[in-house]
This record gives structure tokens, C-alpha cells and sequence, in this order.
């Protein structure tokens, strides 16, 4: 199968938005996970002062994270999904915290406006047509010495890696998910991750759009090499 991309793909999250939380809830760590990135943009607790763009916040568990490790920063939180969105505006969120309905590469049409000190991206990469215009965005978007930090599946390249996704894509997600009725969405996720870069070309990537300090890191349980924070930072009086 081919993946998702654009309005297809925001149709296909629109009509999964019912069961999402309830999916990835199954998914040891997954909230946990979410703040083990949030905090590795390495940004002062609370957060006082502190602008955060939130890109592809689904329905808002990479939100929840972001306000759980930077409880007073202000947070811009962005999807392509109406109906995502709809679920993360049901939630209770502090008063600095607002969702704006556009895709990645819409954002100066739908009033997204820098500079943010931080931009979180949870999920998000491989599901952009264009990942390097996106990174570009970003980067623009940014302060000088913003951080970056990119919550993702990118795997390892071990082929051991790939078996692991795959057995647990066929195995439990894929079946639960087509009982629901969404079981093109999680092809396509299953698919998106095998077909993505690489950690080690996510990194090449995100150093080429003009970040330094680049690193992968890796995250815990049965997601290891699996799924990677990779964070970097623009430099100062860096420009486009």
C-alpha cells in the first residue's frame, strides 16, 4: 500500500479521533514517553515567559506533555485534523494554551507567527509530504538558540528493529484498529514508519535545515530503537 498524505490523511485522523486516546493509551509509556521529550528540549521549569509551538499536537497528549514539564509557557498547538482538534479542545487546559487548525506547511496562512522558544513535534515528520520545507518552517519560526525537539518512530535501521514493528503493527494495533473501522489510518502508519528515514538520516536532515547541537536519543521499554527524541537547536543569528 502507499501511505496517506494531505487531505486524505487528515480525513482518515478526523474519522479515528473517536478511539485515538484509547488506542495509544494501550501503548506502554506512551504519555510517559511524550514528557521524556518534552523535557529534553531542556527549557527552565515552569516555563514563565516561555512562547512553545506544539506542531501536530493530535489530540493534545504531546499538549498535555509540554504543559506537565512547562506548566506556565504559553503553547501554540497545531494539527491538519479537525476532528484531533475537536478532541484536544474537549480537554481542561491551562489558560496559556490555544489549538489552530492547519497543516504543517500552512502556517503563516493560519496566523502561526514566531519567534517561539521551542518547537515540539510529536509524530508529525513522517507524515509530511515534504519534511525538509517543514524543518525550514520550523527553524524560521525560531528564536535564536531556539530548541527543537522531534518525538518520532524512526528506526534504528537493525533489521531486529523492523521485525519489532512490524510484529506489533500486525499483531495488536492492526486488528483492533480494523474493528473500529480505521484500518487504513494504521496501514498507513505501520507503513509511513518503515518507509521514513532512518535516526540516523532524521539527524543528517535536521542538520542540513540549519540546526547544530543535533543529537538522537533514545527512549525506553520495547519502543528502543524504535522510537528516537531527536533535538537540536538554531543558531544564533542564524537566517534564511
Amino acid at each position: 500500500m502507499t501511505v496517506l498524505r494531505d487531505a486524505d490523511l487528515a480525513t482518515a485522523f478526523d474519522h479515528a479521533a473517536h478511539s485515538y486516546d484509547a488506542l495509544v493509551a494501550a501503548n506502554p509509556g506512551y504519555h510517559a514517553h511524550l514528557r521524556r521529550s518534552a523535557r529534553r528540549l531542556r527549557l527552565p521549569h515552569p516555563g514563565t515567559g516561555l512562547r512553545v509551538l506544539d506542531l501536530g499536537c493530535g489530540t493534545g497528549a504531546s499538549t498535555a506533555a509540554l504543559c506537565a514539564v512547562l506548566p506556565d509557557a504559553d503553547i501554540t498547538a497545531v494539527d491538519a485534523s479537525a476532528g484531533m482538534l475537536e478532541r484536544a479542545r474537549s480537554k481542561p487546559w491551562p489558560a496559556g494554551v490555544r489549538f489552530v487548525h492547519a497543516p504543517a506547511e500552512g502556517l503563516t496562512e493560519a496566523g502561526v507567527e514566531g519567534p517561539f522558544d521551542a518547537v515540539f513535534a510529536a509524530y508529525l515528520f513522517r507524515n509530511v509530504a515534504d519534511p525538509d520545507a517543514v524543518l525550514t518552517t520550523v527553524h524560521d519560526l525560531l528564536a535564536p538558540h531556539g530548541r527543537l525537539a522531534v518525538h518520532e518512530y524512526t528506526l534504528s535501521g537493525h533489521p531486529g528493529h523492523r521485525a519489532v514493528w512490524t510484529a506489533v503493527c500486525r499483531g495488536l494495533v492492526l486488528p483492533v484498529a480494523t474493528a473500529l473501522g480505521d484500518g487504513g489510518l494504521y496501514r498507513h502508519l505501520w507503513r509511513s514508519v518503515v518507509d521514513f528515514d532512518t535516526v540516523g538520516q532524521f539527524t543528517d536532515r535536521v542538520r542540513t535545515a540549519g540546526f547544530d547541537q543535533v543529537r538522537a536519543l533514545p527512549l525506553p521499554g520495547w519502543q528502543t530503537g524504535i522510537t528516537h527524541t531527536v533535538v537540536g537547536r538554531r543558531t544564533a543569528g542564524a537566517g534564511r
